[in-house]
């Protein structure tokens, strides 16, 4: 069965609320809006496994990339740092080299960073609870002071710890909404089929498991913010944003109207673009996209909100979610969803009337070699940059691109 892919060399990588009413949805088609096009600007291809950009949106101009094995990567002026900024590698689990979906996965920093200097960090670290194969760790680290390119490792303070039952479906995204509280995708538990207990982690609201989580990093060591939508209801996570999710590996905000997008990846057929509402049911494993996939007798399935678009595996295999396009840069693509898959191809979703359509995203300037997507950025100006893997004669290597005119 299908786990979600994200390829580094061989690795395999099977991979704030709005009250706005999502458009209505729409399956791909060969009919639609024409293909829109951007070229690739090289940024770095100086290390590898690059799965996740932060902006500390300090006026500094710096991005910041996690390097899945356990390094944050600073990238100034157009220059790649020599030192890295973070490195958690020694308080992680051991990575097979071959294939692993645990790592360094997700950054993201405090809305008060400029003046607190905090930011946020999601890996994967050993447990010792039987039947739980590693824990997703979220944990708080500052700056060290007047060293604004060197984190403080003896700052650490551990925010939450996630038992993980196997390796793979860990989520990882990790970014603030314009309500100040943090958001933080976790997969379903990993294996296949989500099976987990006797209704799945993805519909237990009794897991964090399968869910988009929204918590306040200002308390100790977090608080549930009190307008939560499960907040006071006996055995389900207060924690709890959205659920019926089956791997949010990347989700994203719109910078102009605050919705949460999400790439949940699929299982064994289809992958889907959901806008995330306040206590939204997103229908896994009930659901694969808008088909049944494991509906149990009796279930209301009118309940579930249905993603905003899908497409099958003629087209891709792991989507890798993406960003509203609110740049200068491109203007042809304002407003739209840039988004793309781990196989290389790329589209944008084009609000038109009260749905979504779908056009191809023309890219010059990819290089020779095979190129895999893994995760997408965006930095203070609202402008896009793709972060890749691809295969080369000489092995495997990460680069990050800037989509340009």
């Amino acid at each position: 069965m299908k786990t979600c892919r994200l390829i580094l060399g061989s690795l395999v990588f099977f991979l704030a609320s709005s009250f706005i009413s999502p458009l209505l949805p729409v399956t791909g088609t060969d009919d639609g809006p024409p293909a829109r096009k951007a070229r690739l600007q090289l940024v770095t291809d100086h290390f590898i496994s690059p799965v996740n950009m932060a902006v500390p949106r300090d006026g500094s101009g710096r991005l910041f990339f996690c390097q899945k094995e356990g390094k944050v990567w600073i990238v100034r002026n157009g220059q790649l740092l020599t030192q890295p900024f973070l490195d958690v590698s020694g308080e992680m689990v051991s990575i097979n080299p071959g294939y692993d979906e645990r790592g360094l996965l997700g950054m993201a920093f405090h809305p008060q960073f400029k003046q607190n200097g905090k930011f946020y960090v999601y890996y994967s670290v050993p447990s010792r609870t039987r039947g739980s194969n590693h824990k997703s760790r979220l944990a708080e680290f500052t700056v060290t002071a007047g060293k604004p390119d060197e984190a403080n490792m003896a700052s650490k303070r551990i925010v939450m710890e996630i038992e993980q039952p196997e390796s793979n479906h860990n989520g990882g995204q990790i970014a603030f909404g314009a309500d100040g509280y943090l958001y933080v995708s976790l997969g379903d538990g990993g294996g296949g089929g989500d099976r987990h207990g006797t209704t799945g982690n993805g519909q237990d609201l009794g897991t964090w498991l399968g869910k988009i989580l929204r918590i306040d990093v200002n308390g100790d060591p977090y608080q549930v913010p009190k307008d939560n939508p499960f907040v006071g209801k006996e055995g389900v996570k207060p924690e709890i944003w959205a659920y019926g999710l089956r791997n949010v590996w990347r989700f994203s905000f719109d910078k102009a109207t605050n919705r949460l997008f999400a790439g949940d990846v699929g299982q064994n057929k289809y992958e889907e673009v959901d806008i995330i509402t306040k206590g939204g049911n997103y229908g896994w494993r009930i659901m694969e996209g808008f088909h049944d996939f494991n509906v149990p007798a009796g279930a209301d399935k009118s309940a579930l909100i249905p993603p905003i678009y899908e497409y099958d595996h003629g087209d891709g295999i792991s989507i890798t979610g993406g960003y509203v396009y609110h740049g200068k840069a491109l203007p042809e693509l304002k407003g739209q969803y840039v988004f793309g898959d781990y196989n290389g191809k790329t589209w944008v979703l084009v609000p038109v009337g009260n749905k979504w359509e779908r056009a191809e995203l023309e890219l010059s300037g990819k290089p020779a070699e095979s190129l895999q997507i893994l995760s997408w950025g965006e930095d203070e100006a609202g402008e896009l940059y793709m972060l890749t893997s691809s295969s080369t004669r000489d092995g495997f290597k990460g680069a990050v691109y800037k989509l340009v005119k």
